[in-house]
């Protein structure tokens, strides 16, 4: 495709998901309560466990309007990403043969379930993040969660397991469309498990070493069962190659 249509049809892919998820911020809006209220229960059981008044504060008068806007897009990209990971598939697609094209449910047979498991895993470290981050609290102190701050870094947390859970599929999609070879990402497996630390570091908004051990070690480990599937992936097209020469 010339690069104009290129640029049309990633324009059309990005159109297509946004709308998706705006669909499903009308969605996450009806959800918002059960959602922050779940989300609310290590605050309360950090302030039962310590004794001490630890508590969601929302600190002003559009807080929290404004607070349930934001949920609602991010529980939109939850709840639409089996849509808008099918339009990164499908933007992709042209390049490939048609016989290339039947992976589509392959690869969103893959990817969605690793998105809402990385979701899930998200959600179980939760709780440990915030006991370890309000352990802090002084005794006989009063520590006033600000709501937006709060819920950036629920919402972040949870959102990075998903999207760093994704990430093994499309290096298996890259190497699948002939853009990287496997033994690429087998050589850079030193940087790749320096890189996956660090995004770790970087995307759990929390200091303590465990919360970042919780990411970088399925990480690590996806990130190896993909390099197995693209080497595979090699070995059988260089054979189907010899074969036809």
């Amino acid at each position: 495709m010339p690069l104009a249509d290129h640029l049309r049809e990633f324009r059309k892919r990005v159109v297509l998901a946004a709308a998706g998820i705006a669909t499903g911020m009308v969605i996450g809006w009806y959800l918002y309560t059960p959602v922050f209220e779940a989300l609310q229960k290590p605050v309360l059981a950090a302030a039962e466990r310590d004794d001490a008044m630890v508590t969601v504060n929302f600190a002003g008068i559009a807080t929290a309007l404004d607070m349930q806007i934001k949920m609602s897009l991010v529980l939109g990209i939850v709840v639409s990403a089996p849509w808008w990971l099918y339009q990164l598939w499908a933007f992709v697609a042209p390049g490939l043969h048609r016989r290339e094209k039947r992976y589509t449910f392959a690869f969103l047979g893959a990817a969605v379930p690793l998105f809402f498991g990385g979701v899930a895993f998200g959600w179980l470290v939760f709780p440990r993040a915030i006991s370890v981050l309000t352990g802090f609290t002084p005794e006989g102190a009063a520590n006033f969660l600000d709501a937006q701050l709060f819920m950036t870094f629920a919402m972040r947390l949870i959102l990075a397991f998903g999207l760093a859970f994704v990430f093994p599929v499309v290096m298996v999609m890259l190497t699948w469309t002939g853009l990287v070879k496997g033994r690429t990402w087998l050589r850079g497996w030193r940087w790749a498990v320096f890189l996956i630390f660090v995004a770790a570091a970087m995307l759990t908004p929390t200091p303590d070493a465990v919360t970042m051990l919780f990411m970088a070690g399925p990480m690590v480990l996806l990130y190896f069962t993909a390099v197995g599937i693209c080497l595979l992936r090699d070995r059988r097209r260089s054979k189907k190659e010899a074969s036809l020469a």
